[in-house]
């Protein structure tokens, strides 16, 4: 079978890999469509220090299962599927606390571990959940939108409270979809004007540019003065990460979900003075799968406007180019494999 892998430099090349072996709790899949992550966008660049190259990225991943092992009685042949491409080891502080987002031993597919960008991939039927109502298409985007999803209920959102979300990529606006389907008044923050059509399509009630307009004083008239209760950062600009604290309310709530690359400084009395909240984000739980699901299919999120290009397999490699070139212009870019 045929995989994409990426080298240092930004090298992308194929590989035929063999069919890989089952166990019987597996799945095997074949792989139908892999989104673009940011993460992928770093290996390309050679940013990811997690990544071992060569590697075979992806791990937003829909398909279709082909076959199951012996042991596997909640997944049948031809069911479509979205892939968890998270482990969670069972050890450690954060699985026994029910958290398995956040396990401490984690290994990512297209990370730690080879990932999806080839045509067949075996992972345990644990790994899976079905879905046959929605598209390959639509399954490939719930892991991304399940990230920003998590960080959203990580802000324990009150109804009816102000929510900033800063950066619109797929991430921020799962955020935005979820805080607004959990009743709050949000508003999108992005550098980009591109990005404004798609973020009130995913329910935001205001937009920003942060580059153009004067971002504190623009929250300062929020909520007669308060400014926002929750900021949810999902840019990791060390800028940004260090502005929340500032733009949130008195008393408010900080979730971050965007890491910087570099160090980051914070003027701790904000911190004090303030008496913050803030709360860490990690993947996104089996829950948070589901969630996005459901809303998926409700309609909550205008597939149309994320999508922003096709490329086949045999493209891939243009298209690490093509979003390196502008990341600015994608929103996500789903492979056809």
């Amino acid at each position: 079978m045929k995989a994409l892998t990426i080298d240092k430099n930004s090298l992308t090349h194929f590989v035929e890999l063999p069919e890989p072996t089952m166990g019987e709790n597996d799945v095997l899949i074949h792989v139908q469509r892999v989104g673009l992550c940011g993460s992928d966008l770093n290996t390309y660049r050679g940013f990811n220090p997690l990544v071992v190259y060569p590697c075979i990225p992806g791990h937003e991943i829909g398909g279709e299962v082909l076959r199951v092992g012996k042991s596997v009685t909640t997944v049948t042949a031809g069911d479509r599927v979205v892939v968890l491409p998270c482990t969670d080891c069972g050890v450690c502080s954060s699985c026994l606390a029910g958290r398995p987002n956040a396990c401490k031993n984690n290994q990512t597919l297209g990370v730690q571990r080879a990932g999806g960008m080839s045509q067949k991939l075996v992972v345990p039927a644990a790994k899976v959940q079905v879905n046959n109502a929605l598209s390959c298409d639509e399954l490939a985007l719930v892991e991304p939108l399940a990230v920003g999803l998590h960080a959203a209920r990580r802000g324990a959102i009150q109804i009816g409270e102000w929510v900033a979300v800063i950066g619109c990529g797929v991430i921020g606006l799962g955020a935005i979809t979820a805080a607004a389907a959990q009743g709050a008044r949000v508003i999108a923050i992005d550098i980009d004007d591109r990005k404004q059509a798609v973020a009130r399509a995913c329910g935001a009630a205001v937009f920003i540019n942060s580059k153009l307009t004067d971002l504190a004083g623009e929250l300062e008239k929020i909520d007669q003065g308060r400014g926002p209760a929750l900021v949810i950062e999902a840019v990791g600009q060390s800028s940004t990460i260090e502005q929340a604290s500032e733009l949130v309310a008195f008393s408010g709530r900080i979730v971050y979900v965007g890491y910087a690359k570099y160090p980051v400084t914070f003027n701790s009395a904000v911190f004090l003075l303030k008496e913050l909240d803030i709360r860490g984000s990690r993947n996104a739980t089996a829950g948070d799968f589901r969630a996005v699901q459901a809303l998926m299919e409700q309609g909550r999120y205008p597939l149309n406007q994320i999508i922003s290009a096709h490329y086949p397999l045999e493209l891939s490699g243009e298209a690490f180019a093509a979003w390196a070139a502008d990341p600015g212009a994608i929103t996500k870019i789903l492979i056809n494999l």
